[in-house]
C-alpha cells in the first residue's frame, strides 16, 4: 500500500518562500488535521519566511476555501493551496 500524499500549491509570499509552486507531501496512514498542516510544511522549509506567511494565510481544500481548518482532516489526494493575504489598491 502507498503512502497518502497531498498536493501543495504556493502562490505569492509563500512560493516566493519556498521557491516552489507545487509540492507533494505525505500524510500519516491516519490523516493530518489541515491546522497540523502548516508545522509539517514549516519543517520541510527550515530557514525561510514560510512560518511567517502561513500565520497569515488561508487554506483552500480542492479549489473549496477552509473557513474552520480544526474541522478539515487530509486523508491523501487532496489539493492544498496556501492562499496569501492580497494587498491592493
Amino acid at each position: 500500500m502507498s503512502t497518502p500524499e497531498i498536493t501543495v500549491l504556493y502562490f505569492a509570499a509563500a512560493s516566493t518562500a519556498t521557491g516552489l509552486t507545487v509540492e507533494r507531501v505525505p500524510l500519516p496512514p491516519d490523516g493530518l488535521p489541515l491546522p497540523a498542516l502548516t508545522d509539517v510544511l514549516v519543517s520541510r522549509h527550515p530557514q525561510t519566511a514560510l512560518a511567517k506567511v502561513l500565520a497569515g494565510s488561508q487554506w483552500s481544500v480542492d479549489a473549496e476555501m477552509v473557513d474552520e481548518p480544526e474541522g478539515v482532516v487530509l486523508k491523501g489526494g487532496e489539493e492544498v493551496a496556501v492562499i496569501c493575504p492580497v494587498s491592493g489598491g
